[in-house]
């Protein structure tokens, strides 16, 4: 059966046409190339690679960026759609498209120089250079600023040593957008494939995110030129700035898991029969498809109303951050609930429930836990922190 988009409140009208087209491509291409494979790829355990060339082809890479770089120029919400519809096929592609937009060509765009975006905006838009975002440490992951990668100052550049953890993209990056202390501040810097002293092992023996390439970033004694340090920032805004931008887009792509798992739950109800009627018919299950439609309506109007916010330039990350905290964990509610609803079925991949449920474990906990962006807006609301 065709997916619907559940739209319970007619939230089809608050959008505009170009949105909506948006949509339709990414939906479609999801439909015809994404869901076909992707279960061949969550049990063998790889990332879908000759997808790449084709979601460049639709504009999904820098979404929101100028066109002059390669971007489409397009708002925030067809950024969100655009994520919705790829994590609706699978988080560990909407994670590609995401590391890749908001997390590389996002900070070269912000904080690079001229020179940084030229050479490497129109590649990433175009899919023939792939990226990645270093922040993460083994020993240092809600607290970023305990990291221990560090660069030192040398002739013509900088010699960067340590190591990053749970990179999305690691092992197939052209370039890695890295975060290390310098002279004890936070600065950033391009690291290129094929430095001498960069390896990028991929991580192995993941339950989560399946189809996704996660890896381990390792510097030792890597000669990284002036020219590939970022210019335009200094601190932990830099990093912490790309993480909002990045959870925005999840805010946005966890609705599609969460219409995925409502889609399936809702056809397998009317269709399985028990007791002589549909379960669709009993009022237990009832509830569950109920709660089910709820909660994504709310997080499409949460998301919505953060587009239009975004766009106005106003956005606070404290916002994004009650956005990401309450669409993953709702998502995952969702998904827990449509396996109960599938029964043993449910454990299948014939149903996209079980793989949705075990990567939404993933995305609950990248990009912030649910745990930090609940102090972050604890922190805003009672300007007291409690993480530190």
């Amino acid at each position: 059966m065709a997916f619907q988009h559940p739209d319970y409140l007619n939230i089809d009208e608050l959008l505009t046409d170009e949105e909506k087209l948006v949509r339709q491509a990414v939906g479609d291409f999801v439909d015809n190339e994404v869901l076909p494979i992707i279960e061949h790829h969550a049990r063998q355990g790889s990332f879908p690679m000759h997808l790449v060339e084709k979601m460049a082809e639709m504009g999904v890479f820098g979404v929101t960026l100028p066109t002059e770089y390669g971007g489409a120029g397009l708002n925030n919400i067809c950024y969100g759609l655009a994520m919705q519809e790829l994590e609706r096929g699978d988080s560990g592609v909407r994670s590609f498209a995401s590391v890749q937009s908001s997390l590389v060509m996002y900070p070269i765009y912000t904080y690079g120089s001229e020179e940084q975006r030229r050479k490497w905006l129109p590649r990433l838009a175009a899919g023939k250079a792939i990226g990645c975002f270093g922040l993460t440490e083994p020993d240092a992951g809600s607290n970023p600023a305990g990291m221990v990668t560090n660069a030192k100052k040398i002739d013509g550049g900088f010699l960067l040593n340590g190591a990053k953890m749970w990179i999305t993209n690691g092992t197939l990056a052209d370039v890695a957008v890295v975060w290390a202390k310098l002279d004890g501040v936070v600065r950033g810097f391009l690291v290129e494939k094929g430095m001498k002293g960069f390896t990028a092992p991929e991580m192995k023996g993941k339950h989560s995110l399946r189809a996704s390439v996660t890896s381990e970033l390792v510097f030792q004694d890597v000669e990284i030129p002036e020219a590939n340090l970022l210019p335009g920032v200094e601190g932990l805004k830099g990093p912490l700035g790309c993480l909002t931008q990045a959870r925005y887009g999840i805010s946005w792509g966890v609705i599609g898991s969460a219409m995925a798992c409502y889609d399936s739950s809702l056809n397998y109800a009317k269709s399985r029969i028990q007791f002589g009627k549909p379960i669709a018919g009993f009022q237990l299950t009832q509830e569950k498809l109920v709660y089910m439609i709820n909660e994504i309506t709310k997080a499409q109007l949460l998301c919505w109303r953060l587009g239009k916010i975004k766009d106005s330039g106003n956005i606070r990350p404290q916002q994004v951050s009650m956005a990401k905290r309450n669409n993953v964990e709702m998502a995952l509610n969702i998904a827990r609930i449509a396996r109960e609803i599938h029964g043993a079925n449910g454990i299948l991949d014939e149903y996209p429930v079980m793989r949705h449920a075990a990567n939404l474990e993933s995305v609950k906990t990248y990009e912030g836990t649910h745990e930090m962006h609940t102090l972050i807006i604890g922190q805003d609301i009672t300007g007291i922190q409690a993480f530190s």
